[in-house]
């Protein structure tokens, strides 16, 4: 298991979260399993309650999401990977910086919400993405958008200069191989 510590968008502020943490592992069939924690006034955050029967949607970014991007091995190709508390997920993938964007054949990741008073705790497991399976070469980022009554705060492993983007290269900032090293050692 690895983890990692998301840092807030400085022209974001967001007096409910103090802290992101997000866990990176396999579940006992090898698929990724993503452990987001949002850590503060939880009352606070925005979340939708679990659907009855999540789906894939687009704009997911719009409210609380928690977010997975795969940056493939060779050129500038990545994939998107949004997770809702809701349970309702999106997919893509681009040829390029925020080019080309297509729906990526991928079956629906198992998320799951659990909210206390100190934490929103979002668990979304990829079943067709196995962490073992990842080339060392490809780099992940993890992100997240938290919203409040008031706000909209953009959370990433780093942010390049300007306005919050997820998609820039700064932010595939995790190794697999690294990743799979803290599995093994763990």
């Amino acid at each position: 298991m690895s983890r990692h510590l998301l840092v807030r968008h400085p022209d974001t502020p967001c007096a409910a979260i103090e802290r992101i943490e997000v866990e990176l592992d396999d579940d006992a069939r090898g698929a990724m399993r993503l452990v987001f924690r949002l850590i503060g006034d939880a009352q606070r955050i925005v979340a939708a309650a679990p659907a009855e029967r999540p789906a894939r949607r687009d704009q997911l970014w719009r409210h609380t999401c928690c977010e997975l991007f795969v940056r493939e091995p060779d050129g500038e190709g990545y994939r998107e990977y949004n997770f809702a508390p809701s349970g309702d997920w999106a997919a893509y993938r681009f040829d390029g910086y925020r080019s080309n964007r297509t729906p990526l054949d991928a079956a629906p990741p198992r998320i799951e919400l659990a909210r206390a008073a100190d934490a929103l705790t979002l668990t979304a497991t990829l079943t067709d993405l196995p962490l073992p399976a990842l080339s060392p070469a490809e780099r992940l980022g993890f992100a997240c958008v938290v919203e409040t009554a008031t706000e909209l705060s953009y959370w990433a492993l780093a942010h390049p200069p300007g306005r919050p983007d997820f998609h820039h290269a700064v932010t595939f900032a995790v190794a697999p191989a690294v990743a799979n090293a803290a599995r093994r050692a763990g």
